[in-house]
């Protein structure tokens, strides 16, 4: 008989070390033991402990898809991101919690002969590309043996777009010539649909592998159009009780989700599943790297390479018992129990 879920608390990580303002853990109590997922902002754990531990108390840990429906009618129907992501988190803590009931990695629990290396891609979002002496340090990330890597390309002038788009043009192209590769460029959602259309009419495809996030805003039309153009990634911004159906009906060249934005493993193992029927590969964001580290091992014919955020991975490691640290842009598997997410002073 599968235990139950007792109680779901959230706890601050005592932890000197920036990590992007995620510094709390959830953590989901039954059969004895405790499932963690984290860091996390505080406002994501504490509604998952104040929002969600009521409605999923008793619930079998075993169940998943249960427990996500419990997790899902909580939330209620007009999911803000915060719980969105809370529920993606009790949802992650309680892959954990099977997984340190199972003694068995969560990799492990959703395929049953998942890869022992995964590969990683390396983004740097923090770098400003535009500037001509960024590039020696593209160069040394291009060398650092990654799939590829990716660099945003921020609008920073409200003024003359057409002068924009070729600014950034061409930051793109010096980039592809250091690497002397293609690369993914991310827009982080500072461009609008006429610079975006500016730059998919100048930029060289041959220079891109894809666009990523363009614009302000979700919007079919807009993206539809600009598909035709260039090849997008989409999916960062899915939450739980979005329809994933109309951003792949794009046949964008990468589907982005971040495992516990979108609702947790439970609704990401659907997703992929989904991206994967019409040959849309996966490539999960970097700020839910361990859930997407055991999806990427499990599913390896669907999700080719995971996002590792240069800026900020490294330090958010040093939150936990157990860090997973990258070698020449790939990464093992752990084979310990759960999702080896557990903070370092626990």
């Amino acid at each position: 008989m599968s235990p139950a879920i007792n109680a779901i608390s959230a706890v601050e990580q005592d932890q000197a070390t920036p990590s992007g303002g995620d510094d709390w853990f959830v953590a989901v109590h039954g059969g004895g033991r405790v499932g963690w997922y984290g860091p996390v902002p505080a406002e994501v754990a504490r509604y998952a402990e104040q929002d969600l531990a009521g409605p999923v108390t008793g619930a079998p840990v075993m169940d998943h898809n249960g427990l996500h429906a419990a997790l899902r009618g909580a939330a209620g129907p007009n999911t803000t991101s915060v719980a969105s992501w809370a529920v993606g988190a009790v949802d992650c803590a309680a892959w954990d919690l099977r997984g340190q009931i199972a003694q068995a990695p969560v990799a492990q629990l959703l395929a049953p002969a998942p890869v022992s290396i995964v590969p990683l891609y390396a983004s740097w979002l923090g770098l400003d590309v535009t500037i001509p002496a960024s590039l020696s340090v593209v160069r040394d990330v291009g060398g650092g043996g990654w799939q590829f890597t990716k660099w945003a390309l921020r609008k920073k002038s409200h003024g003359d777009l057409g002068a924009e788009a070729t600014r950034l043009v061409s930051a793109a192209l010096a980039v592809a010539a250091a690497l002397a590769q293609p690369a993914a460029f991310d827009a982080v959602f500072t461009w609008d649909s006429t610079l975006a259309s500016l730059i998919t009419e100048q930029l060289d495809r041959a220079s891109l592998l894809w666009l990523e996030d363009p614009l302000h805003d979700y919007d079919a039309d807009a993206y539809r159009g600009l598909a035709s153009r260039a090849p997008l990634a989409l999916g960062e911004r899915l939450l739980v009780h979005d329809d994933a159906q109309a951003l792949l009906g794009l046949r964008p060249r990468a589907f982005t989700l971040d495992v516990v934005a979108c609702g947790g493993l439970t609704r990401a193992v659907e997703l992929v599943t989904r991206s994967c029927a019409l040959g849309i590969p996966v490539y999960p964001h970097g700020r839910s790297f361990i859930p997407g580290l055991h999806l990427a091992a499990a599913f390896p014919h669907a999700v080719p390479a995971v996002e590792y955020r240069l800026h900020w991975e490294p330090r958010r490691q040093q939150l936990y018992k157990q860090p997973w640290l990258p070698a020449e842009g790939v990464i093992k598997t752990p084979t310990s129990p759960g999702l080896s997410a557990t903070p370092k002073d626990r």
